[in-house]
């Protein structure tokens, strides 16, 4: 790998994800110490989504105009680490909506830059994009089981702190990210969009897309809170998060060799159906510490299994430089808005109709994404067991580990 910036670009993943595996367990649980409701919670949480529905446009829109994408990625998490200090002068509603709002415009546009870094970066071989990510994925494990650890002996305030470490990390990563030397798919053709969006199984896959995410906004919003309430260490909340993502990383590791063996549409109805058992089993079965187990080991379908088939769809359906287009209406439809709906409509449900009832919507959400995959996803198997998905699905999830640098 002496031609690739292997470190400089991994260090980036592992602190950005490091700050999702701080942040997302445990920021609920910061919020619920100020003694917000349940609405409130899932009201300031929800901005992350929200962002996320057109930052993403917005920020590629600028960087697509611009000769180079490095000054746009660390001018967004310079902002990002301004925008947090917010966080430890106002404890008002109003205050920590603004806080958050402006910490994801920001934070959220640097990722999706500097993906697109990294396979220009590795335009000659996309598929050791694994080697990369993989380190997102382990920041996320070290992060999450660390500040668990941490917030067992320390006061949940002590949060903002470790947050502040990881944006701190993300800065200085940011100064290290180098500019590649070109954008890998200017020269590819750019079909309408509106061409592609008329085919039934691309607007199938979007809505079902947007039905799992609105699925999971219970849980990003409220799993740590459900399980701190039903007497869970903060320990313990961290290592089922971290189950959670070594399942993920496991069912990478597989992925395209189901993908040859299995179509798109068969693995996209069993990660749904997962997801619909999944919700149920945390809603009621909290009591359960093997229920609550078994729920985790399903973030390998409900996440890992869904986002790697869904990427592959895209990048298949979505050609050329159609391509980025399609991952952004992806995760615009998917995070963003089935996100948004998601947390809202369960900060909603879990004072007024309790937990139970809250994770079973999510349950409903799936059974609705599958109806439109079974309905509206249709392709020949042949088509899923080509070669070049098989690449796709390599190129969007990380190995295990990478192998030592060259």
């Amino acid at each position: 790998m002496s031609a690739l910036p292997y470190w400089r670009l991994s260090s980036y993943y592992f602190f950005h994800f490091a700050f999702i595996g701080a942040f997302s367990p445990y920021f609920g649980l910061y919020l619920k110490s100020l003694s917000f409701s349940a609405w409130d919670i899932g009201l300031v949480m929800s901005q992350m989504q929200l962002m996320r529905m057109f930052a993403p446009y917005l920020w590629g829109a600028l960087a697509d105009r611009q000769p180079r994408r490095t000054p746009i990625i660390r001018l967004a998490a310079a902002i990002s680490l301004v925008s947090f200090v917010a966080f430890f002068f106002t404890t008002s509603l109003g205050g920590l909506l603004a806080a958050m709002a402006m910490l994801a415009f920001f934070w959220s546009a640097a990722l999706p830059l500097v993906e697109t870094q990294t396979f220009d970066h590795l335009r000659d071989d996309p598929a050791r994009y694994s080697r990369i990510r993989v380190w997102g994925s382990i920041g996320f494990i070290v992060a999450v089981v660390g500040v668990g650890a941490l917030l067992e002996s320390w006061p949940i305030g002590n949060l903002l702190w470790m947050l502040l470490a990881t944006l701190l990390g993300i800065m200085a990563c940011a100064l290290l990210v180098p500019e590649a030397k070109s954008h890998g798919t200017a020269s590819q053709p750019a079909p309408p969009l509106a061409a592609i969006l008329r085919q039934t199984r691309v607007r199938a896959l979007l809505a079902a897309c947007f039905a799992m995410s609105a699925a999971h906004g219970a849980y990003y919003v409220f799993y740590s809170i459900h399980l701190a309430g039903n007497g869970y260490s903060t320990s313990l909340v961290g290592g089922l998060w971290s189950l959670g993502v070594l399942a993920e990383i496991g069912v990478f590791m597989v992925m395209a060799p189901l993908l040859r063996r299995f179509s798109l549409r068969s693995i996209l109805l069993v990660c749904f159906a997962a997801a619909a058992l999944r919700f149920v089993m945390i809603g009621w079965g909290v009591d359960s510490f093997a229920i609550i187990f078994v729920a985790q080991l399903l973030h390998a379908l409900t996440f890992g299994a869904h986002h790697a088939a869904a990427i592959a769809a895209i990048n298949r359906w979505f050609p050329g430089r159609a391509q980025g287009r399609g991952q952004a209406l992806y995760s615009s439809l998917s995070f963003g808005a089935g996100g948004l709906l998601g947390g809202l409509l369960s900060g909603w449900t879990w004072d007024a109709l309790g937990a139970g009832i809250t994770f079973s919507l999510g349950s409903l959400f799936a059974l609705a994404g599958f109806a439109l995959v079974w309905v509206g996803v249709r392709e020949t198997r042949e088509e899923d067991s080509s070669a070049a998905g098989a690449k796709e699905v390599a190129a969007a999830v990380p190995s295990p580990l990478p192998p030592a640098e060259s």
